[in-house]
């Protein structure tokens, strides 16, 4: 089987894919690739690699030889499932790889937060302290996670990891459940009751129209004055013109993204451009350490084998 990895790129540099190599007899593999470059490079191959690359249903249709689409994420909506499925062309993703990445990155920037260490060590280096009349030099002002309420929106793998972590610090957790949803699954509290309780909400939900533009003014201005927002999850889960305006107003504390709704973001994304204090963005990498890298590829790998074998493994048509 002949397989085409189209945007090699969202990987780093030199993420080992033997595993891969070895279900294929061919691999080509691209740093990304733009949309009318894809059925060229896709004609002859019967697996495609995708992590972000769209495949709508038109494309799909030019690419008779096609077999398998393997999407290198847990999300899928850049793939045309029903074109996909009414081709037979079976579709699979990735999901568990992430969690410890994820979660290392969520308390890392909480930890700054409300531990305001770059600050302190600054002040260190300053010579504030060195200047000090006291035995210590207070700076900015210390806050612990212990108590605090976190709420997460979303509860695979990657929301349970989080809370796995917020547990350690004595955290109460608070688990939504779906926005809208007729009744309450046991342990979880309704979305509306959850955004004006929690301290910190945390997004892990896919991206569906249901949840595009979930955390939006209205959600915002119920939230509380003090509330943290954290979205590793899809960057259109947030009405970003609305997080915006509840930054500046102060209407929630402060907000840290690692997803946008276009990424790359333009030079003049208004988040991007803000330049706000208590406005935090990395470039969607919550998810990539090493080590979730190479689960990842390796789960590839094992999506390509039970495909082989007849198999049905992480399918999702």
């Amino acid at each position: 089987m002949r397989a085409v990895f189209l945007d090699k790129q969202t990987f780093s540099p030199n993420i080992d894919l033997s595993a891969i190599e070895k279900q294929v007899s061919q691999l080509t593999c691209y740093a990304n690739t733009s949309p009318n470059e894809i059925i060229a490079r896709c004609l002859e191959a019967e697996v495609i690699i995708t992590n972000k690359v769209l495949l709508s249903g038109d494309i799909l249709s030019a690419l008779p030889k096609v077999k398998l689409i393997c999407i290198s994420a847990t999300g899928y909506n850049n793939v045309d499932i029903a074109a996909a499925q009414k081709l037979n062309i079976a579709l699979t993703n990735v999901s568990g790889y992430a969690g410890q990445a994820v979660g290392q990155y969520i308390f890392a920037q909480l930890l700054e937060y409300f531990q305001q260490t770059n600050h302190h060590n600054n002040n260190t280096e300053q010579g504030l302290w060195s200047s000090s009349d006291a035995f210590c030099y207070h700076g900015n002002g210390i806050a612990e996670l212990a108590g605090k309420t976190l709420g997460i929106v979303g509860y695979g793998s990657l929301g349970k990891a989080v809370a796995s972590i917020a547990h350690a610090f004595n955290m109460k957790v608070l688990i939504s459940e779906r926005p809208k949803a007729s009744s309450i699954r046991a342990e979880r509290i309704s979305f509306d009751n959850l955004i004006e309780q929690a301290d910190i909400i945390s997004l892990h939900c896919p991206q569906t129209p249901e949840t595009e533009k979930l955390i939006n003014a209205n959600v915002l201005s119920r939230m509380k004055n003090s509330a943290v927002l954290i979205n590793t999850a899809r960057g259109a889960l947030v009405d970003e013109e609305a997080l915006l305006s509840a930054l500046i107003n102060k209407d929630i504390a402060y907000a840290i993204l690692d997803v946008l709704t276009k990424e790359p973001p333009p030079v003049d994304h208004l988040l991007v451009n803000a330049k706000l204090k208590n406005l935090k963005i990395t470039a969607h990498i919550a998810w990539a350490s090493i080590e979730a890298q190479m689960r990842l590829i390796n789960l590839l790998s094992e999506n390509i084998f039970a495909f082989k074998q007849g198999k049905r493994l992480n399918r999702l048509d």
